[in-house]
């Protein structure tokens, strides 16, 4: 698959045992650490393991953060 200026999208969901959780979409990447700070190292280094040849290698990293969140009525 030649990703060749693209992005890839991961879902960011927090753990709820702590920290947080990212998913890629549409490839079988996934990682999670403490903080969001960590988690986009972690996610930079998944990525470029994941396509080794700088050449395939998605270019942007996109983060969709989700989080959930109750109000009283």
């Amino acid at each position: 698959m030649n990703n060749t200026g693209t992005e890839i999208v991961f879902l960011i969901e927090e753990d709820p045992e702590g920290g947080y959780t990212a998913k890629a979409l549409g490839e079988s990447i996934f990682t999670q650490a403490d903080d969001i700070a960590s988690l986009k190292e972690m996610l930079r280094d998944a990525v470029r393991c994941h396509f080794p040849d700088e050449a395939d290698r998605p270019k942007v990293i996109r983060l969709h953060i989700v989080r959930d969140e109750v109000i009283a009525s």
